[in-house]
């Protein structure tokens, strides 16, 4: 089997290139799936009990008293009678049996592990500065959750390696501010061990008990009716070196001098990111170290979405946290829920249908980015380092870097020998909008069967990223995105503003904009301009206030 290293952050045995489970794993995991009459497993705290048996077969210390009567609570308490016995009854046998298969499934994964655009995919670490993909099938993925509901991940090394706990037991908080990780001062950290049932038993929030009931209706239905498709997971890197195959991580020159045009902006006041249907990149607006407080008491725009498409939850397993120069992509995640509400108003509220179209990899066509802001910034996030990192992080998720190539062979084709990021930015707007044209209308898709993700009229749909709880400024973030979408090459950005006050004249500044044709580079000066004067005091209104000074004529003087 290849990729062994990565064994050590699995719950398996590893012996001459093959893995299995202990044997008092297998003797348990098969009297589990034989269900409670062979058994005896038929109430959350007899569940309870098995989970930590497994553990401790593995090594691994047993739940803590509180996590178990987190169990307890949600599967004898708060499920219905009815719902606990096909629990116990039906779907425990199915994972046991699930679990039971996961070296098979895993010595299948990396035999048929194949070259993605050039790159390997099979299931490794993707650690930081590495751009790779990984592919799963969903079945694999499905056996991988369960060794998560079971609580079965090794836990030691995961923090050497930047990443967040994956079993559902588990929390690693970093912060008091942020859902999940936040620096306090200058870098320092302080990490606090919970356990994600213990959340459920120690302070009981109804969102925290509709969280697991997304879970436990993710397993329900996969033991009705395992998908067969695949899924992706790529790390998404700008070089912070000069690269002649890659855009490497753009100065302040970049922007500035740059002559791409600014796509087309749609502005909506009601919706959600995750209901589009053009087959758009979805931001999630990450945590540095992806699902945020997914599996713990976190319940804002990330964590929803680990909870409806919980095939996210497996990149928490390979992919340590983000720098300031990467992104997450994740293609082919199947959406599982339906909800309402937000944070403290979250609610399951039944199956959902997903009836994406499936790509010639087998992957859904729903393609999540995730890109992490800066969390509280405060005035800072107007000084030019802090404009520089967030643009560049939002353009390393929007970016195809392969686009760009082929955008630049043909530029250097047409303009003999024009070949650096600096000369593409640099040439005039009439050869960017007929490059854009080129590429629009040449037949570029001849790759797709082995890059499925090189298509052209993918766009993005966005909203309030940064902004919330992470504090962002909502006007600044959204003209930042707009430069990010627009100089990678996507053809438009659909912006949710969740009737943001803020944002209730960005309809009117876009088509200002938009009818005066400034390019990124306009635009970024205009931004750069501005906001340096906010740094300095001279301008004390938002980012559209100051631009359009009679757009805003009546509204309340600002003290």
């Amino acid at each position: 089997m290849n990729s062994c290293q990565f064994c050590r952050f699995l719950p398996l045995i590893l012996r001459s290139s093959a893995v299995f489970w202990p044997p008092t794993v297998v003797e348990a995991l098969k009297s589990l799936s034989k269900g409670p009459s062979h058994s005896n497993v038929n109430s959350g705290h007899l569940f309870s009990i098995a989970v930590s048996d497994l553990r401790s077969s593995l090594g691994e210390y047993t739940l803590s008293p509180s996590a178990s009567l987190g169990f307890s609570v949600f599967f004898d308490d708060l499920m219905s009678e009815d719902e606990a016995g096909k629990w116990f009854k039906e779907v425990v046998p199915r994972l046991a049996d699930l679990l039971l298969r996961l070296p098979e499934l895993l010595e299948t994964h990396y035999h048929n592990a194949a070259s993605f655009c050039g790159m390997e995919t099979g299931l490794r670490l993707l650690g930081s500065q590495q751009p790779g993909i990984v592919l799963l099938s969903q079945e694999l993925i499905a056996a991988l959750l369960v060794c998560a509901l079971f609580c079965l991940f090794p836990t030691t090394n995961r923090g050497a390696e930047r990443l967040p706990p994956i079993n559902f037991d588990s929390l690693f908080v970093y912060g008091f501010a942020c859902p999940l990780y936040v620096f306090l001062e200058e870098g320092t950290l302080i990490s606090i061990f919970f356990r994600f049932f213990r959340c459920l038993y120690e302070c009981y929030n109804l969102n925290q008990e509709h969280k697991i009931k997304c879970l436990v209706h993710y397993f329900e239905k996969i033991c009705l009716d395992m998908p067969s498709g695949n899924v992706s997971f790529e790390r998404k890197v700008l070089p912070l070196k000069n690269s002649q195959s890659h855009i490497a991580y753009p100065e302040p020159d970049f922007w500035s001098k740059s002559t791409v045009s600014l796509c087309q902006f749609k502005v909506l006041s009601s919706g959600l990111i995750e209901d589009q249907s053009v087959e758009a990149l979805e931001v999630d607006f990450a945590n540095k170290y992806i699902g945020g407080g997914a599996l713990s008491r976190g319940c804002v725009q990330e964590e929803i979405r680990f909870m409806i498409n919980p095939e996210l939850i497996v990149s928490m397993l390979f992919l340590p946290s983000m720098a300031d120069n990467e992104a997450i992509e994740i293609v082919g995640a199947q959406r599982f829920s339906n909800y309402s509400g937000y944070a403290k108003s979250f609610l399951f509220f039944g199956h959902h249908e997903d009836n994406s179209s499936v790509d010639t990899m087998g992957r859904r066509k729903t393609r999540i980015i995730a890109i992490d802001a800066l969390c509280s910034p405060g005035k800072r996030q107007y000084k030019l380092d802090c404009l520089l990192r967030e643009t560049n992080k939002a353009f390393c998720g929007f970016l195809d870097q392969q686009k760009h190539q082929l955008h630049q062979n043909l530029f250097d084709e047409s303009k003999n020998g024009i070949s650096t990021t600096e000369d593409l930015s640099a040439s005039s707007q009439e050869d960017d909008q007929s490059r854009r044209h080129h590429l629009e209308t040449q037949n570029i898709n001849s790759q797709s069967d082995q890059c499925p993700n090189h298509e052209e009229k993918i766009g993005v749909a966005t909203g309030n990223w940064g902004c919330g709880a992470f504090g962002g400024d909502p006007e600044i973030k959204a003209v930042i995105q707009w430069l990010a979408v627009s100089q990678a090459l996507r053809p438009f950005i659909l912006y949710y503003t969740f009737s943001l006050e803020p944002l209730q004249k960005l309809e009117h500044v876009v088509q200002w904009i938009l009818a005066h044709e400034w390019s990124v580079g306009e635009l970024w000066s205009i931004l750069v301009e501005y906001s340096a004067q906010r740094v300095s005091g001279k301008a004390r209104v938002g980012f559209f206030k100051w631009l359009l000074p009679s757009l805003h004529a009546d509204d309340p003087i600002d003290e």
